[in-house]
Order: C-alpha cells, then sequence, then structure tokens
C-alpha cells in the first residue's frame, strides 16, 4: 500500500468517526417523543402525540385551559352510526386515562389501551354535543392530568 493510499483510508476513517459522532449528537439534542394517542373510525385513523405536557408531570389547570383552546388539532370525520375507536399507548394507560368531550369527562378512567363509543354520542346535545363537531381529549392521569391530546371529531353527513 503507497503512502497516498493510506493518508486517504486515514482521512475518510477520520470523516466516517466525525460524522457518526455528529449524528449522535444531533440525536442527543432531539427531545423524546411523547406517547401516541389514536382515534379510528371505519378506515379513517388519526394519531398525534399529546398537545399538552407529556413529561410526567402535574399540568397546571391555566395549562389544561389554554390546551383544550388549541386549534391545531387532527381532525377525523364520524358517520354518526359508526364506532369511534381509542386507542392510547400503553405507558398512557398504566396512569389511567379518561375520555372528555368539549372539556367534560365522558368516560371514567381506564388503564386499558383500548376504548369503543357510539359515533352518535358526539353529536349528542344530551352529552353536550353542539353543531356539526366536538373536541374529543383523552386526559392521562387519574388525579392530577399529565398529558392531553386533542383531536376534533366532525359529523360526516
Amino acid at each position: 500500500m503507497t503512502r497516498l493510499q493510506s493518508a486517504v483510508r486515514r482521512r475518510r476513517a477520520v470523516a466516517a468517526a466525525g460524522a457518526v459522532s455528529a449524528g449522535l449528537l444531533v440525536l442527543s439534542a432531539c427531545d423524546k417523543p411523547t406517547p401516541m394517542s389514536t382515534v379510528t373510525v371505519g378506515s379513517s385513523s388519526v394519531n398525534a402525540e399529546a398537545t399538552c405536557g407529556g413529561e410526567g408531570k402535574a399540568l397546571k389547570s391555566a395549562d389544561l385551559s389554554k390546551c383544550l383552546k388549541n386549534t391545531d388539532i387532527e381532525t377525523v370525520s364520524v358517520d354518526p352510526d359508526e364506532t369511534v375507536r381509542f386507542g392510547v399507548d400503553p405507558e398512557v394507560a398504566d396512569e389511567g386515562w379518561t375520555i372528555l368531550m368539549n372539556g367534560q369527562p365522558l368516560t371514567d378512567s381506564s388503564k386499558k389501551t383500548y376504548r369503543t363509543i357510539p359515533g352518535s354520542v358526539f353529536f349528542n346535545a344530551q352529552y353536550g354535543a353542539q353543531g356539526n363537531s366536538t373536541l374529543v381529549s383523552i386526559k392521562q392521569g387519574e388525579k392530577d392530568t399529565t398529558a392531553l391530546w386533542n383531536f376534533k371529531l366532525k359529523k360526516d353527513a
């Protein structure tokens, strides 16, 4: 092997080591993603990371109120005759989770990863629905809320 070939190989090895180090540095600076929640209606499905929280700390009531007003959320069309399926990551289920409709509890807390609710509930005035869309939230935590996921359910007429 010539001296030139040896120098070229050394430079490549140093460049590769530098690229790996830079990649690891970038990855270590990334925030860990929050757990996911999913809403499925028929063959349509939307999922999202927590709208608020997700770091394991209790959210303050002022933060919760602000979070419930967030409009940058996933939307899914719902035929009132369909079943709406809610799914959460196991780490969310371990803490307990509740489905909220327009900020009010719709279900009791559950430690299951999956729940179903008839689509008609989300557009029924008896349950607090107004108009053709409803804000549905998934609240993590039985006592203190540690995360909130918001979804908009739009009536598919």
